[in-house]
């Protein structure tokens, strides 16, 4: 029963979706395509950020959620793209991009979203781990020709860079830390940057390396209103568990 203060959430659409192919681009990351007819009305056309939910099961078929951003969606062509993260046989969504073949079938969720770079911003900060490259690959590629900023986008491996597109004055930097239990370092990137005035900030990856970056927000006075900023995923926790911690005060970024 939902409270009567927070409105009841409408349920988020379903798509049936078919793989259409499924390619490994790094290391660490595979990219999967998908078709069907609903992505002709999938939304949040105005968002960079689109996020879905797709739908696996676990050995005792139950239901199982993972969440993952788009990287591109065609609604002419009806055909949507994820890049995975991965690491070996862990988890659930990992694995099965891994394996995925042509003709797969898979429900997801979605999408939701909130985020769109704004072309009036005097610059832009995107910040990321490579959970965030969609979100972030997907605002460059939305930017005015004209739009300045700094992309810092932390890998563990340098074969997870992949080319990218941006306009001409953002500076796309590829940050290589094999040292993955260092939590400041994409902070120390951010609070490295030439700062300018009127900075619209997109922050997204591993939750407590964001509450770092967070700090340095802060600390550089950025408002609040021009910060797009969250965890994604939490190192040491599965997703039930992190999704489960965000209703607690570890789990939260102001």
């Amino acid at each position: 029963m939902a409270s009567p203060d927070r409105p009841v959430r409408p349920p988020r659409p379903q798509h049936e979706l078919t793989v259409v192919s499924a390619e490994r681009v790094g290391p660490h990351l595979v990219r999967v395509v998908l078709t069907g007819d609903s992505l002709a009305d999938f939304g949040a056309a105005e968002h960079t950020d689109a996020y879905v939910k797709l739908r696996f099961t676990d050995a005792d078929g139950d239901p199982i959620t993972r969440t993952y951003t788009v990287r591109t969606v065609d609604r002419e062509a009806r055909l949507l793209t994820i890049d995975f993260v991965t690491h070996g046989d862990v988890g659930y969504a990992g694995p099965w991009a891994q394996q995925a073949k042509g003709g797969d079938r898979i429900v997801l969720m979605g999408p939701g979203s909130g985020y769109a770079p704004d072309p009036d911003a005097g610059w832009h900060l995107l910040a990321g781990d490579l959970s965030a490259v969609p979100a972030i690959a997907a605002s460059l590629e939305a930017m005015p020709a004209d739009a300045s900023g700094v992309a810092l986008l932390e890998v563990e491996d340098r074969g997870d860079v992949i080319p990218l597109r941006a306009p001409e004055h953002v500076d796309v930097q590829w940050l290589v830390n094999p040292a993955t239990d260092d939590v400041d370092f994409l902070a120390r990137a951010v609070d490295g940057v030439e700062w300018r005035d009127g900075v619209q900030v997109f922050a997204h990856g591993e939750r407590e390396s964001i509450k770092e970056v967070r700090r340095v927000l802060k600390q550089r006075g950025v408002p609040r209103e021009a910060i797009s900023i969250s965890g994604y995923w939490a190192r040491g926790r599965t997703e039930d568990a992190f999704q489960a911690e965000k209703r607690t005060p570890v789990g939260q970024i102001d």
